[in-house]
Formats: C-alpha cells, structure tokens, sequence
C-alpha cells in the first residue's frame, strides 16, 4: 500500500470512527485521566522498602514480646498501629476510636494432664502431655474430664450430606470419645470426584472436625496428626496448642463444646490401635472409602484437666478513610497483628522463648501500615472508602476476624470486597504472585491485569492441600458472604527461579513457623514485598474508584450468601 492510501485509508477511518463514537475526548477528559494516573502512580511510590523494613523490625522485636492477645506485647503493638496510622492521617475506624473491642476468655491448662486409655485388663496406656499429646479444653470452667469414656475410631470425623459421606451414620458417640484422621478424603485418595481432591476441604480443617463432633454430642474429640496431610509437625501442634488457649467470651462457658480436644503424635495412635488389636494402616485405608463405618476400639479414655481461665479484652485496630462519592461502600484491607507471645519455661531453659512472629505476620501488618501510607499520599481521595483493619487472636482461631465479621464496623451488604495478608515475601522479587483460593471470585481478573502489566502471572496455590484458604482471617468474612482475596508470595524468582523459591518456603515452614527463630534477619530481602503491596495498592485501587461489586463465581460456597445479602 502507498503512503497516499494509507493516508486516505486512515482520513476514512477516522471518519467512521467520529461518526460511530461521537467527537474525541475532551482535552478536559483526557487531562483528568491523566491525573488520575498520576495520582495512583503517587501512592505506588509511597510504599517502599526502607519504611516496609522499619515497621517489621519494630512489631517483630523482642521488646514486643510475641504479640500475644492480652499482653504487654498488644499495648506495644495496637498502640503502634494506631499511631502510624495518625501521624499518615488516616482517621479512627470506630467512631472516635482506632480500637474496636474484641473480650475473649483465656483458657490454660495447669496441670499437664496425661491421656490414659484402658482395656479393663491390661496395663494402661498412657500418654504423656506435650511430647505424645496434647489436651486442652475451650469449656471456660476451672476443670474439666472425662472418665472411662467408650473410644470410637471415625474415620474422618465428617458429616457432608451433599458429598454423601458421613462417618457418623448408624453410631451413637454420645458422651463418647472420637477419634479422627486429620484432612479429608480427597487428599487421601487424591480423586478429584471425591471431595475436592487434592485441595483440602472446610470438612478437612481441625476446627471443622471438633465442631462437628460437638454436634454428634461427643464428650471428646481426638486427631491424629500426621504431618504431610495436617501441613504442619508436631512441633507446631505442641507450640500452638499448650499455654493460654483463647475463644469468644461464651455465655453459655461452652457447654456445646466437647470437653476434651487434642492431638495425638502418630506414634501414639500406632499404640492406640495396637492396644486395640486393630492396625493403623489398615483403618487409613477404610477411613478413605465410601461408606465407611465407624469402629469402636473396645478402650475406654480418661484425662482431667485443671484450668486457669481468664478474661480479657483484646483490640482489633481499625483505620478509615472516607470516600469522596460513595463512602457508604468499603473496602478493606487487613491484616493480624498477634502472634503466639512468650514461653517462659522456654525462655528460662532455651534463652530464646519469644515467639517473635516476624514473618507471620509483622510483615502483613507492616504491609497494611504502607497500604495505608500508599492511599493518604494520593492527591485525591478515594471514590470510596478504605478500611485498614489490623485484627487480634489469628492465631487462636480468626478470632479478631471472627468478631469483626459479627459485629461489622460497616454493614457487610456494603463491604465491596477485601485483600488480606498474612505473610509477605522475604526472599526478593518473583515473576509470579500466587492466588489462595485460586478462581474463587472476580477480585482475582482485577489482581490479574494489574499483574500483567507489571509482567508477572498468577498461579494457583501448589499446596492447596493444605487448606491455607481456610486458615487466614479472611474467611471469617468469605463465609458471611464478602469476596476476599489472599494472595501470597510466588515461587518464582527472577534470578534464582521456582526452585530457589520452594527452597525459601519449606525452609520457612520446616524451621521457622510458629517457632521462636521467625526473627527478622539482615539478610531478608523485602523488595518483593512491595512489588506485591503495590499490586495489592493498585488492585484494590481500581475497584475503589469504581461502581463495581466484584462478586464470588459460580459453585463456590460462599456465592448463595453473598447473593442473598446483595438483595437486602
């Protein structure tokens, strides 16, 4: 084609295109768009590496004693975060306040109570307190037990009508006790007809298997652990369930509850269902099949426990910035600042008792002070507003999310949608940014072309195995209805590749998860982490200054919620 065509052909087109769409943006429009992308590309900026590393190493230091719920380590730390967030102007979420309430009762077993199994002939088999198990009780009495309670072996401990399983049928664990495998089915057989395969289901969560064997009117509920399925070892078991266990302050002191919940080592069940005469590995097998029944084990259990109970208040932190044309309409961002305090047994003995939680999860709730620093800088406010919430007791069971979700700040009908962050990456920049939860919602399409641009994709989680989606706080307002997005550190490093990335995380989780060596260290390399934080900046950004109400897909549970909420 010659110069004069393409001339002539693009004069015609023009034409089309002026009679079909009207005359071209006004220099006005087009001068406001370009501010506007001035202004976010103000707040990208804001968040940057040097005040990300200040935040984390203050929140993570030892004089902030682990965080934990109740303690001297929350002064120092909702006190921190309400600060920040008034120095960068941002206003109190709850009315005058930066603190919403969250009471919760302390519950702390005192005695190290043994686990002791008898078959009314033989010697007893006992287990000991912390290394081949572990009791506690969310009953909020000062003791509680069971005696001589009959055992039954049930499987999975599940009861889905809709995936026609039900381990409960045709047995009556009344006043029983019941022991369970942790995860589900699906994992077990990794049939994807089955459950949801590999990735582990609610029915799979420890919290699920408890709850459920309080319905069935149990009087305790025992999990074997077995560290591939449960995605953590013993060691977390022992860390996270011995000292003060918190929950809900109960009206009721949780007279719905099992009296007795714990773990078992899976040595200690092999003996368990030796004494029994029946084979561990043998009932893994049953327990995986459909139409599974439940076996008693011809043993009685008895433990006792002594407690210490407290109430205290604990404070989820709540930042707010109003919107400018619709600020009855939120969208949060959020974090939990707890962790899992001092052990002073452990201090005394080791030097080294402080379970610092720096990774998990200083780093998410240094994350939301920049997010926070990222939205003050703009110079415009937001089109709708923007709640910062730092919750409490994560790590006791999403109980600051749980509390929130309860008892809304702002109506959850008109929560937009959220990002949570529990967990920010250490190990440097990656070319992928990984989904929990991957296809979940439409929040992902937004996080996906903000990635896209910055020449990055998304991957589903690879350990969904795990149930990770069931263990952050964002479900607490998922399973209410709100769309939430966790997304996570990707694997891939730009220099170092996917390998290197795996080798960062198992190395985190075999030896720095819950445990006291998660410190912030010199050598963290925190640059990826505001590449993500800018990608979760300009995500949440663009459906902020928007009408749009991402909403959950098609077959995911929380969609019918959802749905129903939008209605009223």
């Amino acid at each position: 084609m010659t110069i004069k065509n393409i001339t002539l052909s693009l004069s015609l087109f023009s034409l089309v295109v002026l009679t079909a769409c009207g005359q071209p943006d006004k220099p006005e429009t087009l001068e406001k768009s370009n501010q506007h992308k001035t202004s976010i590309k103000v707040g990208e900026n804001a968040i940057t590496t040097k005040s990300l590393t200040k935040h984390i190493k203050i929140i993570a230091s030892d004089e902030f004693g682990g965080r934990a719920p109740g303690s001297e380590g929350e002064e120092l730390t909702v006190n921190y975060i309400a600060n920040e967030f008034k120095k960068l102007g941002v206003a109190p979420g709850n009315g005058n306040s930066y603190f919403q309430d969250v009471p919760l009762t302390s519950v702390e077993a005192m005695n190290k109570p043994s686990l002791i199994f008898s078959d009314g002939k033989n010697d007893d088999l006992t287990m000991t307190y912390s290394n081949e198990q572990v009791v506690w009780t969310r009953k909020q009495r000062d003791s509680v037990e069971i005696n001589n309670s009959e055992v039954i072996f049930v499987g999975y401990g599940i009861n889905a009508p809709e995936r026609n399983w039900n381990d409960y049928d045709d047995i009556d664990v009344t006043g029983k006790t019941v022991v369970m495998l942790v995860n589900d089915p699906g994992y077990a057989t990794q049939d994807n007809a089955l459950f949801n395969g590999n990735a582990m289901t609610y029915y799979g969560r420890w919290d699920y298997k408890f709850e459920e064997a309080a319905r069935q009117g149990a009087a305790a509920a025992i999990i074997i652990h077995d560290t591939k399925p449960a995605a953590y070892g013993w060691s977390t078991v022992s860390s996270s369930w011995t000292g003060p266990q918190f929950d809900m302050v109960r009206a009721d002191k949780g007279s719905e509850l099992v009296s007795i919940e714990a773990w078992i080592t899976i040595d200690s069940a092999k003996a368990l269902f030796g004494k029994s005469g029946l084979d561990l590995t043998a009932q893994y097998i049953a327990a995986k099949t459909p139409g599974f029944k439940a076996v008693p084990l011809n043993l009685t259990a008895s433990a006792k426990i002594e407690n210490k109970t407290t109430t205290i208040n604990s404070r989820n932190v709540a930042g707010f910035i109003k919107g400018s044309e619709s600020p009855d309409e939120v969208f949060i961002y959020m974090a939990h600042w707890d962790h899992l305090g001092t052990d002073p047994v452990l201090q005394e003995k080791s030097g080294d008792g402080i379970y610092n939680g720096a990774l998990d999860n200083a780093t998410g709730t240094a994350g939301l002070i920049e997010l926070a620093k990222a939205y003050t800088s703009l110079p415009e406010k937001p089109k709708r507003s923007v709640l910062f919430l730092s919750v409490t007791a994560e790590e006791q069971g999403l109980l600051g999310s749980a509390y929130y979700a309860s008892n809304p700040l702002y109506p959850l009908a008109k929560t937009v949608g959220g990002i949570n962050m529990d967990g920010l990456n250490n190990f440097g920049p990656t070319k992928d940014i990984t989904v929990i939860g991957s296809g979940m919602s439409e929040l992902e399409n937004y996080l996906e072309k903000h990635a896209t641009v910055k020449n990055r994709v998304l991957n589903p989680d690879s350990e969904a195995e795990k149930g990770y989606f069931y263990r952050s706080d964002h479900f607490e307002l998922s399973k209410l209805g709100v769309p939430m997005l966790y997304p996570n550190s990707g694997y891939d490093h730009v220099d170092k590749g996917v390998a290197y990335g795996i080798e960062k995380s198992e190395e985190y989780t075999k030896k720095h998860y819950h445990g006291p060596s998660d410190e912030y260290q010199d050598d963290w390399i925190l640059t990826g982490a505001v590449e993500d934080l800018q990608l979760y900046f300009l995500t949440g950004s663009e459906i902020i200054n928007s009408t749009a109400w991402p909403e959950w897909n098609e077959g995911t549970e929380f969609k019918g919620v959802r749905d129903a909420q939008r209605v009223k």
